[in-house]
């Protein structure tokens, strides 16, 4: 059998190098040559199984001391080492649980602990107004959360008994399952379920809250929403979530804000979108225009010769940010040209009138040709008599 490689020109380090350093040439080589991101390649499975080995005794302070003291004999009873090392009932746990978890999504269990841990997020929402997004807001928000039982002060046992320790994993709050693998047996730690990681069971139950140590309470929670917000964004409230375990500090409370759709504005990051009606006069002529913004109307002087679809830009108009609500975004708005619709017989003579100046056209009487009939009338009936 070929004789094996160096531990240290496996992972490609120096003897001098760190637990971090060592850890960090792992991680390359068990992703690059993982059975999962290989499969069928027993020459990858080989090389990965090699890395693994290698960091087995590297990473472990007390085997590396026996391996560069001895060597690979160090672990297959050889002369002078310590009685030999079986690689097929290594405890990969710490392994499995700390570099595969990372790098492929957590698929082993990592090592847990039942000292205090705090406790989970709660998520809920609250719809607002588009202006109220701008400004922003207080809200007051009703939820159901789980406090501290008074009668059992938290601990679920019944008043004058006590918690007892769990049997199943012998009140340390953790089981090991042990479970085949290319390495041979590998053994994982996991949370005991039986107590749920804290290493207490409860023989006799509190009658309030049934042994969890927590009854649930309808609590009102202020919620200050910053102008600027906007829609699908979330404001963390510290210590408003679920109670921790084992005397760890609470979980925090996530809003997510939905903010409404507004009839005439569009946001885009922190810049306002609009449309402004304008009449064929302002628009020919100029003038003064009547514009409706986040902060109410403005006053907007149009240039002479505007043509429908021209933006105009108001600065400073837009949406406060949320680091600074002095800095504001932007308000572009779409100048439209009305065209009317309905015309008196004055309004459209003089529009004719206009039309004909515009193109060099004679200006003629739309009663003009009324005239002329009524002067022909008196020549027929003169020439009859």
């Amino acid at each position: 059998m070929a004789d094996k490689r160096d531990y240290y020109e496996v992972l490609g380090i120096s003897k001098t190098a760190s637990d971090d350093e060592i850890k960090k040439a792992y991680r390359q080589l068990a992703k690059k040559y993982h059975p999962d991101a290989n499969p069928g390649d027993k020459e990858a499975e080989a090389k990965f199984k090699e890395a693994s080995e290698a960091y087995a005794v590297l990473s472990d302070a007390d085997k590396r001391r026996q391996y560069d003291q001895f060597g690979h004999s160090a672990f297959d009873g050889g002369a002078g080492g310590a009685g030999g090392f079986d690689f097929n009932n290594m405890d990969m746990g710490d392994i499995f649980g700390d570099i595969f978890g990372d790098l492929f999504g957590g698929g082993r269990t990592r090592r847990t602990s039942n000292g205090p841990m705090k406790g989970p997020n709660v998520r809920t929402g609250v719809r607002i107004t588009f202006g109220e997004s701008v400004t922003g807001v207080e809200k007051e928000l009703e939820l159901n959360l789980k406090e501290e039982c008074h009668t059992c002060h938290g601990s679920g046992a019944k008043p004058g008994t006590s918690t007892e320790s769990c049997k199943k994993c012998g009140g340390k709050g953790q089981v090991v399952y042990t479970q085949q693998s290319l390495f041979g047996m590998v053994r994982n730690v996991q949370t005991c379920p039986d107590c749920n990681g804290t290493g207490k069971v409860v023989k006799d139950k509190c009658t309030d809250c049934y042994g969890s140590g927590y009854v649930t309470q309808k609590k009102k929670i202020q919620v200050s929403i910053p102008a600027g917000i906007d829609n699908g964004q979330s404001i963390r409230i510290r210590d408003k979530g679920e109670p921790g375990v084992n005397g760890g500090e609470r979980g925090d409370l996530l809003v997510e804000v939905s903010v409404s759709r507004h009839p005439i504005f569009q946001r885009q990051d922190y810049d306002v979108y609009s449309t402004a009606p304008i009449s064929f006069a302002q628009a020919a002529l100029g003038g003064d225009v009547r514009i409706s913004t986040v902060d109410g109307d403005v006053l907007y002087t149009v240039k002479p010769g505007t043509q429908t679809d021209t933006k105009v830009r108001l600065r400073g108009k837009g949406i406060p940010t949320l680091r600074n609500k002095q800095v504001r975004g932007d308000h572009y708005v779409t100048l439209v040209v009305q065209v009317p619709t309905k015309l008196t017989s004055e309004q459209k003579d003089l529009l004719q009138k206009f039309d004909n100046a515009m193109n060099d056209k004679p200006d003629t009487d739309s009663t003009e040709p009324e005239k002329e009939k009524e002067k022909e009338k008196g020549k027929k009936k003169f020439f009859g008599k």
